[in-house]
C-alpha cells in the first residue's frame, strides 16, 4: 500500500495551524517523496544527513554549507546531458541550454575573480589541477614541440617524434610545497599521479617558525628551474604573498601556478587582496567550487589568455564529461558570491579564525605558528598525551566534526599525527561570531583535556596503549555534548525545514528492508 505523499501531509498540517508554507520545505519534500518512491533507504539517508549536520558542530576546513538554490539547481534533467567540449564547441548536439549555463558560469567567474579566462567543468580540485598540469605542458612544452616539427596534428607523427615528445613531457619539473608541510596530495607527493607527471620537487616551511621562507624558495627554484612553480596548500594557516612568488618564478623561469581550493572564497570576497591576490598574479590558478567558496562539490581553472585554449581542452583530452547540472549549481554559487553580502562572509570568516585561534591559545594550547591569517589552524595535541586519530575519535563522539592533520615533521607521521586541523567556513555560515568561538574552543580543551589513549585488552600487544583508540571520561562526554547541543540549538542549519517532520515521514528502520 503507497505511503500517504509526505508533501499533501505537510500542506494540510500547515493549513489547519494557519502556519506559512515554507517554499524550500515544499521543495525538499517533493524531491525527497520521488527519491522514497524508489529507495526508501536513500530518503531515509538523506533525511539522516540533515540530523547529523545538525547535531554535529562542522569544523572541516574543507567543508561548507551550500544554499536551497545551489542544492536545488543540481536535482534536475541536466543530469542527462552529454557535453564534451565546452560552450558554443561540443561534439554533442542539443546543448544550447547547456552552453548558456556553462558560458554564464564562465563570464561570472571572470568578472568575481578578475580573471582572463574560466574553465568550471572540473569534477573536483585534483581534476582541476590534473587539467591544468596537461594545459601548461600542451601550451608549454608539445606545441612548441609540434610548430619546431611543422606538424600540427600529433597523430601524423612518427613514433619516433611522438617519443620525442613524450620525453619532453614527461621529463618537465614541478616544484611545489611539501605535503607534510601543507601541500596537497596533487602538489607533487610520490603517491599521487603528479608526481609520476614530473619529475617533482618540493619546498618546505621553515622548521622553527613554521612560515614559508620565500628566499629559500627562490634559492632551489633557481636550482632546480621548474617548468611550474606551484604555490597554494590544504593546511597552511597563513596567508601567502603571491607578488613575492611571481618574483620568484620569474627568476627561474617558471609557469606561477596557484592552487587556492581552500582559499578561493577569501578572494572572491575581496578579504585577499594586493600582493595575496593569486589571480593577480599567477599565471593558472585552480580551485575546488565548495570550501569556503560555498557552492557544490566541483573545481575550476582561472587562467590568462595563453592558456586559455589548453585548458578548454580539458574535457575530453583529461577528464570525463562535464557535470551540466554541476556547473548549474556552481553558476549560482558564483552569483551568491559575487555579492556584498558574500565580502561580508569572507571577512567573518577570518575574524572567526582569528578569534579561534585566540581563544586555543587563551586556552593554553599549542597553533602552528601560533596563529592564522585565513580559514584554518592546526592544533597540536601531543601535549595531552594522545595523537591527531585518537583526538578526532573522541571530538566526533561528542559531536564535534574535524579531522587529524600532519604538522609539518611530525613524528607521528600523516596517518596517526599530532595535529588537527580546524576550520572556521561553516561555523560561520551559520552565523557565530567570536563568542561562540570562545565556546567552540573551551569545549575542545575540555574533551581533549578528558581523553586519554585506551589500553589495548587483546592480543600479543594486550596491556600496551592502543595509537588508534582513545577513552573519554563520560561524565566529561555528557558535559561536552550538552554544550554543543546547546550552541548549535541557536543556530539551526537550515531552519526552513521542519527536521522532526522529516523523521517522522521519511526515516526508516533499515533492518526491515
Amino acid at each position: 500500500m503507497a505511503k500517504e505523499s509526505a508533501l499533501k501531509k505537510y500542506l494540510e498540517k500547515m493549513q489547519v495551524s494557519g502556519g506559512d508554507v515554507d517554499d524550500v520545505m515544499v521543495a525538499y519534500l517533493a524531491q525527497l517523496e520521488e527519491v522514497r518512491k524508489v529507495s526508501p533507504l536513500v530518503a531515509s539517508r538523506i533525511v539522516r544527513e540533515l540530523d547529523n549536520q545538525r547535531s554535529h558542530l562542522k569544523l572541516i576546513a574543507s567543508e561548507n554549507y551550500s544554499s536551497p538554490a545551489v542544492h536545488l539547481s543540481m536535482g534536475n534533467l541536466l543530469t542527462d546531458k552529454y557535453a564534451e567540449g565546452f560552450a558554443y564547441h561540443r561534439y554533442y548536439a542539443g546543448c544550447d541550454n547547456v552552453d548558456a549555463i556553462e558560458d554564464y558560469a564562465c563570464k561570472t567567474a571572470c568578472e568575481l575573480f578578475g580573471a582572463d579566462h574560466a574553465y568550471v567543468q572540473p569534477h573536483s580540485g585534483a581534476d582541476a589541477n590534473l587539467c591544468a598540469y596537461w594545459a601548461i605542458l600542451n601550451a608549454m612544452v608539445e606545441v612548441p614541440a609540434l610548430e619546431e616539427m611543422g606538424v600540427t596534428n600529433p597523430a601524423a607523427l612518427t613514433r619516433e617524434q611522438w617519443n620525442t615528445i613524450r620525453e619532453k613531457t614527461g621529463s618537465q619539473r614541478l616544484l611545489g610545497l611539501d605535503y607534510y608541510s601543507g601541500g596537497h596530495l596533487t602538489h607533487g607527493y610520490r603517491l599521487n599521479v603528479s608526481a609520476q607527471m614530473f619529475d617533482a620537487y618540493s619546498y618546505s616551511v621553515d622548521e622553527k617558525t613554521g612560515l614559508l621562507d620565500y628566499d629559500e624558495i627562490e634559492r632551489l627554484a633557481r636550482e632546480i628551474k621548474p617548468l611550474i612553480l606551484l604555490t597554494g596548500y590544504s593546511a597552511y594557516p597563513r596567508k601567502i604573498n603571491f607578488h613575492r612568488m611571481r618574483e620568484i618564478a620569474d627568476s627561474c623561469g617558471a609557469v606561477l601556478m596557484c592552487d587556492m581550493a581552500h582559499f578561493a572564497g577569501l578572494v572572491a570576497g575581496k578579504v585577499f587582496e594586493g600582493d595575496y591576490d593569486p589571480v593577480k598574479w599567477a599565471d593558472v590558478v585552480t580551485t575546488t567550487t565548495h570550501k569556503t567558496l560555498r557552492g557544490p562539490r566541483g573545481g575550476m581553472i582561472l587562467c590568462r589568455q595563453r592558456f586559455a585554449d589548453s585548458v578548454d581542452q580539458g574535457c575530453p583530452l583529461v577528464i570525463g564529461g562535464p557535470l551540466p547540472h554541476v556547473m548549474a549549481a556552481k553558476a549560482v554559487a558564483l552569483t551568491e558570491a559575487s555579492s556584498p553580502a558574500f565580502q561580508d562572509y569572507a571577512r567573518k570568516v577570518v575574524e572567526n579564525a582569528k578569534a579561534l585561534a585566540q581563544a586555543f591559545l587563551d586556552e593554553g594550547l599549542a597553533l602552528q605558528t601560533n596563529g592564522t591569517d585565513n580559514h584554518l589552524m592546526l592544533l597540536n595535541v601531543a601535549g595531552f598525551g594522545i595523537n591527531g586519530r585518537q583526538a578526532e575519535s573522541a571530538l566526533i563522539d561528542c559531536g564535534i566534526t574535524l579531522n587529524r592533520n600532519a604538522l609539518p615533521f611530525d613524528p607521528n607521521g600523516p596517518w596517526y599525527t599530532s595535529g588537527l586541523r580546524i576550520g572556521t567556513p561553516a561555523v560561520t555560515t551559520l552565523g557565530m561570531g567570536p563568542e561562540e568561538m570562545k565556546e567552540i574552543a573551551s569545549i575542545i580543551s575540555f574533551v581533549l583535556r578528558n581523553t586519554r589513549p585506551a589500553k589495548i585488552t587483546k592480543g600479543e600487544k594486550a596491556g600496551t596503549l592502543s595509537k588508534v583508540k582513545a577513552v573519554i571520561d563520560k561524565d566529561a562526554k555528557a558535559q561536552a555534548i550538552e554544550r554543543v547541543h546547546n550552541l548549535l540549538g541557536r543556530f539551526v542549519l537550515y531552519p526552513q525545514l521542519d527536521l522532526a517532520f522529516l523523521e517522522e515521514n521519511f526515516c526508516i528502520d533499515e533492518d526491515r528492508i
